[in-house]
């Protein structure tokens, strides 16, 4: 268990990051102390790649240490932008003639890299001088992976800096009021349901800046549903009409600046809707496969079962579960009866299909008579197939057993396929009650009594 004083501390961090305040430039470029006249110019990086022994003259040690910030660099009348602050400090030496800065993006494998040189005068010597080098000139986006290094010109082997550096994402207070990119509007929404049309409006964002609006389902990541719609910078109805299909929990309604990197903001508002996933259940009549997919990822227990005539209650069959599935459930070899149903489960309830209840496949009956002390047992069927029975005595609703002779029951299933629908015929007349049977169970009795008819179509 995490300690208080810990609890603390790392309350105090995480305000730390997200509430300091970051500094502001006016305009970015290179200085350098002690008086020393610097310059910078962009390098591709290319020419000092390579690098080679340095002078025995030259300690390792004469790139001192190096720092890492983000500074916020708000031009009037334009959008702030993030930029690297880069200072190190370098011991002159009359073997360099300057440093390579460069930044490369982790997360984009982008580069950027400049020159510093240093003027020198002829009569003046600068060996062994230290000089503070600060750069802030490389525009960053917010959240980026940095990878900064700091190499000598000529480039000496061993005689680097190097620091890898994350820029502050939208959680800090000064970037999430500043930065574009995590300007990422408010939306308001209505929903006809009639026409299937979801109405989206726009508000709190940059002015003049176009903006992104699209539908889609979230799974891993958020995928279309259709194209996205635009919403122009310069046009004053800051709304527009989305066709939808079906509203599903993972139905979302997602909205970006049209500019790299932006911040997206996502409302996913039919999270509750979720009885239109039970509707995707699909049957193969050659294999014999009941199968059903997610259109949403869902936490859901399948199962399939047998409805109950008297109080239209689900009663599971044995050993068809599947809990959570992330992809299709498939039962093999099932029975079309129109009392076999699916029943889906979750936090907010069950709920029960039944593919077969509507009459488009062919279903099997049982009945039974009584004669003389025998109980006959009929099956039809329009398909070939097999079942067998068994009389019973019912104690429960939904359980029998193989004791006393009271309220008999012949149950009835068809043994060619997997999962079957038991039938019971309930509370049949026997004039056989209160005969006797010696040790032998009286339900057993009754058992080999019966006849059972196999389908002959």
């Amino acid at each position: 268990m995490i300690s208080v004083h810990v609890l603390i501390l790392l309350i105090i961090l995480f305000w730390n990051y997200d509430c300091h305040i970051i500094p502001r430039i006016e305009e970015c470029g290179l200085s350098c102390s002690q008086g020393i006249h610097c310059k910078s110019k962009p390098s591709s990086g290319i020419f000092n790649s390579f690098c080679h022994s340095a002078p025995a003259s030259l300690s390792s040690m004469v790139l001192k240490s190096m720092k890492i910030s983000t500074v916020i660099k708000c031009p009037q009348g334009s959008p702030c932008s993030l930029h690297l602050n880069i200072k190190g400090t370098l011991s002159l030496d009359e073997n360099i003639r300057g440093l390579e800065i460069c930044s490369f993006s982790l997360d984009t494998q982008q580069s950027q890299c400049t020159n510093v040189r240093f003027a020198r005068k002829k009569n003046k010597i600068l060996n062994g001088k230290k000089v503070q080098v600060q750069f802030n000139c490389f525009e960053v986006n917010v959240a980026q992976h940095i990878y900064v290094t700091v190499k000598t010109v000529p480039n000496y082997c061993e005689v680097k800096m190097s620091q890898e550096y994350y820029v502050e994402d939208c959680r800090n207070s000064d970037v999430g009021k500043h930065i574009p990119a995590c300007l990422a509007g408010k939306l308001d929404y209505n929903v006809d349901r009639t026409r299937k049309i979801i109405s989206v409006n726009v508000s709190n964002f940059l002015r003049d800046q176009d903006y992104y609006i699209r539908l889609c389902h979230k799974w891993f990541t958020c995928e279309d549903v259709g194209q996205f719609a635009v919403i122009k910078g310069k046009d004053s109805l800051k709304s527009v009409s989305l066709k939808y299909s079906q509203l599903l929990p993972c139905l979302c309604i997602e909205g970006w600046l049209a500019i790299p990197d932006a911040r997206r903001l996502q409302l996913c508002p039919f999270e509750n809707d979720t009885k239109a996933l039970w509707d995707n259940i699909v049957y193969n009549p050659v294999t014999q496969t009941l199968a059903w997919e997610p259109s949403c990822p869902v936490l859901v227990i399948v199962n399939l079962c047998r409805l109950m005539k008297s109080n239209d209650h689900c009663e599971d069959i044995q050993d068809s579960s599947k809990r959570f599935p992330e992809k299709q459930v498939k039962y093999s070899r099932v029975d079309t009866h129109p009392r076999l149903c699916m029943k889906f489960t979750t936090k907010q309830g069950s709920w029960v299909k039944c593919p077969f209840a509507h009459g488009e496949f062919p279903a099997w009956k049982m009945r039974t008579a009584a004669v003389a002390d025998r109980i006959q047992v009929f099956f039809t069927s329009q398909t070939k197939a097999h079942f067998s029975v068994l009389v019973c005595n019912r104690t429960q609703l939904a359980s029998c057993e193989s004791v006393g002779m009271r309220h008999s029951v012949s149950v009835g299933w068809r043994t060619d396929v997997d999962y079957s629908v038991p039938l019971q015929t309930c509370d049949i007349h026997c004039g056989f009650r209160g005969q006797t049977y010696g040790n032998e169970n009286p339900a057993k009795a009754l058992t080999h009594r019966m006849k059972s008819v196999h389908s002959l179509h």
